[in-house]
């Protein structure tokens, strides 16, 4: 079995965001992480690694920072790691990101692509579908749990307070949620294995199938209208009362907003 994990490194929001003049994320300037979603998915395809047998390919598209996290990737347990990286493919909104990672992902063998259900970064969840749309094949989203029958996997998609068991032949895609699994941490050998490992690097020329206007900025139909950090809130009104007219204070304010 052949496993492509799309992962993405994103801004560390607990230390703020810096936004570039064209209202897009400054993200050379910024700490960063692997996105959560994006981890669990990995632990996902690594746990069926160590019960199938499978390769797991991690594939990222970002700056050449982005390599950091493809590193931690391979510490994890990962086999091979992709970075695809050029100027062109700069200001990316979903569209055209999944037209890249699916130019690229064209170059691949895979049964089972999996990717976060989205990034903390954008919170649109919908470069996984889009992907799986742009490749043709089925996708399951939102998945709490993965299990491989043949050639074909089982999921269990959350869906509000319950969830859907749903099945589809390989090859699929899985949009994967943070709380699919408690994602392992890098082993010391992993470490010193991922620091010494090659990652493949590719860029426009790389790309299969994909046209030039659906690319970076420019090929982004989505428009920023303004980008700010966010607004940090005021200390609010403050009272001085005792127990019983604290009571009647707190279910005024609840009836003037129409809580109760």
């Amino acid at each position: 079995m052949k496993i492509v994990v799309c992962i993405k490194q994103v801004p560390d929001t607990k230390g703020g965001v810096k936004f570039n003049p064209d209202g897009t994320l400054d993200r050379a300037a910024m700490l960063t992480i692997m996105n959560p979603d994006d981890k669990a998915g990995l632990e996902a395809a690594l746990r069926l690694k160590d019960q199938y047998g499978a390769e797991v390919t991690v594939i990222t598209m970002g700056l050449p920072k982005a390599e950091d996290v493809l590193r931690e990737a391979l510490a994890m347990g990962a086999d091979n790691a992709i970075l695809v990286t050029d100027r062109v493919l700069g200001g990316a909104d979903t569209w055209a990101t999944s037209q890249t990672l699916a130019g690229a992902i064209r170059n691949l063998e895979y049964d089972l692509i999996i990717t976060g259900r989205q990034a903390i970064d954008g919170d649109t969840a919908q470069v996984g579908p889009q992907i799986s749309e742009h490749l043709d094949i089925p996708v399951i989203s939102y998945a709490q749990n993965i299990k491989i029958d043949g050639n074909s996997v089982i999921v269990e998609r959350q869906f509000d307070d319950r969830y859907h068991v749903l099945k589809a032949q390989m090859p699929c895609l899985i949009t994967a949620l943070s709380e699919l699994n408690e994602p392992r941490y890098m082993t010391p050998g992993g470490i010193f294995d991922a620091c010494k490992a090659e990652i493949t690097v590719w860029g426009r020329a790389n790309l299969v199938d994909v046209e030039d206007s659906n690319l970076g900025l420019k090929g982004s139909p989505t428009q920023i209208a303004k980008a700010s950090d966010k607004v940090r809130k005021g200390a609010g009104e403050k009272v001085t009362l005792d127990p019983a007219e604290s009571v009647d204070y707190i279910i005024d304010k609840l009836k003037e907003k129409h809580i109760v």
